[in-house]
């Protein structure tokens, strides 16, 4: 019997028939999105972006309508509201950073769920806020926060429970290094507005941020050692762990090893001096979200609350000196 064919046939069973629009479909991420809701069973029936070079929908759903215009959407998602045959079960958020609140909000108040890309919002403030409106609408909000679901990352969770199990006040000793090379446009686009994307920590690191929480807990001091608009370093304390982390889009940071295989991007976790591996297996994660939520799981608005809050103190923390305890990049 083939197994994995049933599972795919299952998962588009769970999401056959639900009815998807995607805010922000002309995004880097987009297609991610609209491969998870293809595979998953669902049908987008309405895409909205002021960007219009988006071709790429043919290959997902031809027949999708497309906005440039956020009045024109709106008025098509209020009526598909009104229509049983045609209403819209999830809303999926792909837009830039600082839009995120605003475009939940316009989709729990057209009585949909929401499936938001990370972050989910910029600031703690704006979670406790979302969670009264989901409340009040009785619509739900996901956020997608696919390194959770990673084989090796599930693994090593189970790792550390063990150990800690044995030894509950052990702290381990972590260094996180991400380097994605970006060019000059970056600064210029609203990824370079620390308002509108909330900054290197916020926009890069926020999925780091989080799967360390979930594996180490709750946070228990944070430093920032550099901070400009392309690099942020510093230190993060964690019940069960002192994390160095180095984020950065400039392509001088890349090791040599990296630069002679004409690689752009470095990523590097290492625990107790032991590199973990996790390069590969990034591909489906978002499809396994969607299923996830789609099967009534799935990470709620206060799963994403810490993550959130790191990123946020980092975004308005102050440069402290440098004490020994810092990144190896540093030096």
């Amino acid at each position: 019997m083939d197994f994995k064919r049933l599972y795919k046939f299952y998962k588009k069973f769970k999401g056959m028939n639900k009815k998807f629009a995607l805010i922000g479909a002309s995004g880097y991420i987009a297609p991610r999105h609209m491969q998870a809701i293809k595979e998953t069973g669902g049908e987008l029936v309405a895409a909205f972006d002021p960007f219009d070079s988006i071709g790429i929908m043919d290959s997902f759903f031809p027949n999708s309508k497309y906005f440039n215009e956020f009045e024109r959407f709106e008025r098509f998602v209020d009526k598909s509201r009104n229509n049983k045959l045609t209403k819209i079960d999830y809303v999926s958020v792909a837009s830039p950073n600082f839009l995120h609140d605003s475009h939940i909000r316009f989709a729990l108040k057209n009585d949909c769920d929401v499936i938001c890309e990370k972050p989910l919002v910029l600031n703690p403030h704006n979670i406790h806020q979302l969670i009264k409106v989901q409340t009040e609408t009785n619509r739900k909000v996901y956020s997608i926060l696919q390194l959770r679901l990673h084989p090796q990352i599930e693994q090593l969770k189970k790792n550390i429970e063990d150990q800690l199990s044995q030894y509950p006040r052990k702290i381990f000793d972590i260094e996180l290094t991400y380097i994605t090379s970006r060019g000059p446009w970056y600064d210029i686009s609203w990824k370079g507005d620390l308002e509108k994307s909330g900054g290197i920590a916020t926009n890069i690191g926020i999925h780091f941020f989080d799967m360390l929480s979930w594996i180490f807990g709750e946070v228990i001091d944070s430093k920032i050692f550099l901070k400009d608009q392309r690099t942020n370093s510093g230190i993060l304390s964690l019940k069960n762990a002192n994390i160095k982390w180095f984020l950065s889009i400039d392509k001088s940071y890349l090791p040599d090893s990296i630069i002679r295989n004409n690689s752009t991007t470095y990523r590097s976790i290492s625990i107790e001096g032991e590199e973990i591996e996790f390069s590969n297996g990034f591909i489906d994660l978002h499809t396994e979200s969607y299923s996830d939520i789609l099967k009534g799981n799935g990470f709620g608005i206060e799963e994403a609350l810490q993550s959130i809050e790191i990123v946020s103190s980092i975004r308005n923390m102050k440069v402290s000196e440098k004490t020994f305890n810092y990144h190896s990049f540093l030096q």
